[in-house]
C-alpha cells in the first residue's frame, strides 16, 4: 500500500487492519532452518492430530473423477445430513468456506460504519478483522480471567451495536462460560442485535451447552451459532464451516454469500465425516489425555497456564516470540500470541503422545537456557 508506483485508492479500513497469521506450516520451516520436514512437530494451528476422518477420505477418492463438474450450489445432501443429525430445518442451515466466511457474512448483512460490534478483549482474530473491514467500531470488553465478561459484554451493547461475538469455547484462551451464564446473556441482548456464538470448538466438550433448542424453536431470532469441520473431523484443508440460525437470517446469509462456495469434495468429506463417531472418539480420547499430560509436565515445570477446555493450551513461558523462534529450531512449531497482546504466551495444539513429549523436552531445554 506505500508503493509509490501504485495509483489505487483503497478503503480507509485497510490502512488500520491486520495481516491474519496463521500458523507456519511445516515446509516452510523446514525450508527456513533446514530440518527435516518429518522431524518436525507442528502444534500451532489446532488441527486433529490423527488426521483427517477416514471415512471422508474414501468419499473423496471415490468422488474425484467428477470435480470437472461445479459443485451444488445449495449443498442439498450436506444439508440433509447435518438437518438429520441436529434436528434443524435445511432453511436454517448455512454454509461456508471455513466458519470464517460464514462470520465474514454475518458483516456483511450487518455492519457498515455506522455501526458497533461488540467482543471480548481475547478473542477470536477473525472478529476484529471482520469488523474493521466493514468499516464498523470495535467495542472490546476487558476478559474476565481471560474469558468472557458476558455481563460487562451485555452492559457494551448500545444503539448502534449490531453483533456481539462470543467463542465458546474461546480461542486463543481455552476458556468457557456456563450454560446457564450463556443462556442469561442471550435473552439480555436486544433481539435487534445478532449474537453470534462462535461454536468451532464445542466437539471436544463431554457436555456442551445446549443453544440448538434456541435455535429449533426459533425463539431467538438474532441467534446464530458457527460451527466447522477442521477440528474434531480433522477437515481443516476442505474448509467447511456451518451455521444454525433462524430461517430470514439465513436467507440473508445465503444471499450474501459466494457461489459455489462449499466445493464438492469438501462436501463429500464432510457429508461422510458425518458418520465417523469412531473417529470423532479416539479425537476426543486422545486430546483428553495429551491436555492431561501437558498440564501435568507445565506443573512441574513451575510454569503458569490456563486451564483449558479444547485441544490447545496457552502457557506463559516469558518472551513468547523468543520461544517461538528457539522452539522452530528444534523442530516444534507453536503459536506465539503476540498479535493476541499476550506477548508472554504461547498456545499449544494438544498432539499425539510423541509429539506432546518433543515438544515438553523441547520447551523444557529453550527454557533452560534463558
Amino acid at each position: 500500500m506505500n508503493n509509490p508506483n501504485c495509483k489505487l485508492k483503497f478503503i480507509e479500513q485497510l490502512k488500520s487492519l491486520p495481516v491474519y497469521q496463521p500458523g507456519k506450516p511445516i515446509d516452510e520451516v523446514a525450508r527456513e532452518l533446514g530440518l527435516d520436514p518429518h522431524s518436525i512437530v507442528k502444534l500451532a494451528s489446532n488441527e486433529n492430530p490423527l488426521g483427517p476422518s477416514p471415512l471422508a477420505i474414501a468419499a473423496v477418492k471415490k468422488m474425484l473423477n467428477q470435480t470437472h463438474l461445479y459443485p451444488d450450489g445449495n449443498s442439498f445432501y450436506l444439508k440433509q445430513k447435518l438437518s438429520e443429525k441436529f434436528q434443524i430445518p435445511q432453511n436454517q442451515i448455512s454454509l461456508g468456506n471455513g466458519s470464517n466466511e460464514l462470520l465474514e457474512l454475518a458483516g456483511h448483512i450487518l455492519l457498515d460504519p455506522q455501526s458497533e460490534a461488540v467482543m471480548s478483549e481475547y478473542c477470536f482474530a477473525v472478529y476484529p478483522i471482520v469488523t474493521s473491514l466493514f468499516g464498523a467500531k470495535l467495542v472490546v470488553v476487558k476478559s474476565k480471567n481471560y474469558g468472557h465478561d458476558l455481563k460487562a459484554m451485555a452492559s457494551a451493547v448500545t444503539k448502534k451495536t449490531k453483533i456481539v461475538f462470543v467463542a465458546n469455547p474461546n480461542n486463543p484462551t481455552g476458556t468457557m462460560v456456563s450454560a446457564d451464564e450463556l443462556l442469561k446473556f442471550i435473552h439480555s441482548v436486544p433481539e435487534d442485535v445478532l449474537i453470534a456464538v462462535d461454536e468451532a470448538y464445542i466437539d471436544f466438550l463431554d457436555q456442551p451447552p445446549d443453544l440448538l433448542t434456541l435455535v429449533r424453536q426459533k425463539t431467538k431470532p438474532n441467534l446464530v451459532l458457527f460451527r466447522t469441520f477442521s477440528k474434531i473431523y480433522g477437515l481443516a484443508g476442505f474448509r467447511v464451516g456451518y451455521a444454525f440460525g433462524h430461517p430470514e437470517v439465513i436467507e440473508a446469509f445465503e444471499k450474501a454469500r459466494e457461489p459455489f462456495n462449499v466445493n464438492s469434495l469438501a462436501q463429500t468429506a464432510a457429508i461422510a465425516a458425518l458418520d465417523d463417531t469412531k473417529h470423532v472418539n479416539k479425537t476426543k480420547e486422545i486430546n483428553k489425555s495429551g491436555l492431561a499430560y501437558l498440564m501435568k509436565e507445565f506443573d512441574r515445570l513451575g510454569l503458569e497456564y490456563i486451564p483449558s477446555n479444547v485441544n490447545f493450551i496457552l502457557v506463559k513461558v516469558g518472551n513468547g516470540d523468543l520461544v517461538f523462534k528457539e522452539l522452530q529450531k528444534l523442530g516444534v512449531i507453536i503459536r506465539p500470541m503476540g498479535g493476541y497482546k499476550l506477548p508472554e504466551w504461547i498456545r499449544i495444539t494438544v498432539g499425539l503422545p510423541q509429539e506432546n513429549q518433543k515438544c515438553i523436552n523441547s520447551l523444557e531445554t529453550v527454557l533452560s537456557k534463558l
